[in-house]
């Protein structure tokens, strides 16, 4: 039976991997500025400061544009949270403390240029938004002792989990920025999403390699991140209501954490065609995957639930707008 390998384990073997893979993240990633995608010109001032207070009326997002700005603004918010569980289980030694500290500081660059794009154009109410960020940041965010427990050596967590969180964030950060009927929205998403996607490759090259150093007990922590997958929004002020709005809507649903979030990268490990797990990595593989098809099927129903309900609003709004014309 092969030997559980400890935090300091993971560590001590991974920590050249995080070296390269710091170095290459630093050659890819783009020097950009929040304040080069806010278009200042449209703002005001407010109340406090002789304008005039915020009033539903002067944004020009749909409620589902709102309702994906304000979760993703939101999510970015907690970066406090992210960065203390990154450098719990990672340190702020060698390699990994400027990895931890350098994605603390592009990630921040986030939230201040989507706060400041929806404060400068009023889109949503900013005293609400103050309220929410509060209360979201106060919680906190951090796996619970069940996810802890199954999901195991906690360096594990800190780089498998954000392997699929950060293409999650990836995904909702670009079909936001689809709905918001705004280039400018539009192309401050898409960069934000970029960043996303460096940082996810950063997490899953640190992953490959640690399949490659204990292939059944890093599978294992792969398969419990997947089963027990939450979004880092969870728990802030109207999460659920705006989540499935936005699954509605094709923004985030399930489909698409299924096949752009969780099988890429099981792909890139290439999980389903390794022969390095053992008979406890096989079993481990085999519920993976069961789990996967009933994921699959999942999806299938909630699509076609939602386009029912879709086709019923369409008719309902073409009757309304044919009795307007009669």
């Amino acid at each position: 039976m092969t030997r559980e390998l400890t935090d300091s384990d993971y560590l001590a073997e991974l920590e050249p991997v995080a070296a390269d893979a710091l170095n290459q993240h630093l050659s890819r990633s783009v020097h950009w500025y929040p304040h080069d995608y806010v278009p200042w010109a449209n703002g005001k001032n407010f109340a406090a400061a002789g304008g005039e207070e915020w009033d539903p009326e002067q944004s020009q997002l749909s409620e589902l544009a709102k309702a994906a700005m304000i979760t993703n603004l939101l999510t970015e918010d907690n970066l406090p949270s992210y960065h203390r569980e990154a450098m719990t289980h990672l340190s702020l030694d060698s390699a990994w403390g400027t990895w931890v500290n350098r994605w603390t500081a592009e990630e921040n660059r986030h939230g201040i240029a989507l706060r400041d794009y929806l404060v400068v154009n009023r889109g949503v109410d900013p005293v609400a938004l103050e309220q929410a960020r509060m209360e979201h940041v106060a919680n906190g965010f951090a796996p619970t002792a069940e996810e802890e427990e199954a999901i195991g050596a906690g360096v594990l967590m800190a780089i498998v989990y954000p392997t699929f969180q950060e293409l999650a964030t990836r995904v909702s950060h670009r079909n936001t920025g689809k709905v918001c009927n705004d280039p400018v929205a539009d192309r401050l998403l898409q960069r934000v999403a970029a960043d996303e996607n460096l940082h996810m490759i950063f997490y899953r090259q640190m992953s490959a390699a640690a399949l490659d150093l204990a292939p059944d007990q890093t599978l294992h922590s792969v398969a419990s991140v997947i089963e027990k997958f939450r979004m880092p929004g969870t728990g802030m002020p109207n999460f659920r209501r705006y989540g499935v709005l936005m699954a509605k809507h094709g923004i985030y649903d399930l489909r698409q954490h299924l096949e752009e979030v969780v099988l890429p990268p099981l792909r890139q490990w290439k999980i389903f065609d390794r022969t390095d797990f053992t008979a406890r990595g096989e079993k481990r593989r085999e519920e993976l995957a069961a789990y996967l098809e009933t994921m699959s099927k999942q999806a299938s129903r909630f699509e076609e639930q939602r386009d029912r309900l879709l086709a019923r609003e369409a008719a309902r709004a073409e009757q309304r707008d044919s009795a307007v014309v009669g």
